[in-house]
């Protein structure tokens, strides 16, 4: 196999995990732009409560970095080297998994669009498991070709 049919498997790969990051985020934002429009929803969160939970300064910091998650993994998909890359979507697609499980609702549309992102996720996490190493390299290379300059 040449060096860029190589990097091109490389960079579709690539491709591919950001796209899906994309997918996610777009339906995160689309679940919680639906809520609002549940009657009585934006005058509960007035109170300071969203159901049993306290609405706090600390709450929206950690719901704030959850949703920075699949932001960020748009561009790191794009820029990690191979090993950090393939790692960083295995453990952002688990946490992520389950944020969306664990912080979800019971509402019809809510149950749809967090069942849609826990399969993309699942991709994500599945596609970068099985993702093997095509980066171009002297090394990645000698070793492909047998040859490792070990006695």
């Amino acid at each position: 196999m040449n060096s860029n049919k190589k990097t091109t498997k490389m960079e579709d790969m690539k491709v591919r995990l950001s796209t899906l990051w994309i997918f996610v985020m777009f339906n995160m934002l689309a679940a919680d732009i639906l809520s609002f429009m549940i009657p009585g929803f934006l005058k509960e969160l007035m109170t300071g409560y969203a159901g049993e939970i306290q609405i706090t300064l600390g709450f929206l910091l950690v719901a704030a970095i959850m949703l920075e998650i699949p932001i960020v993994m748009i561009v790191l998909s794009r820029v990690l080297k191979y090993r950090a890359n393939r790692w960083a979507n295995i453990i952002a697609g688990v946490i992520t998994i389950a944020f969306v499980i664990g912080g979800g609702s019971t509402y019809p549309h809510y149950v749809f669009l967090a069942t849609v992102e826990v399969v993309c996720m699942s991709l994500i996490v599945w596609y970068a498991w099985r993702w093997k190493n095509t980066e171009v390299s002297p090394d990645n290379e000698a070793i492909q070709r047998g040859i490792t300059g070990r006695c």
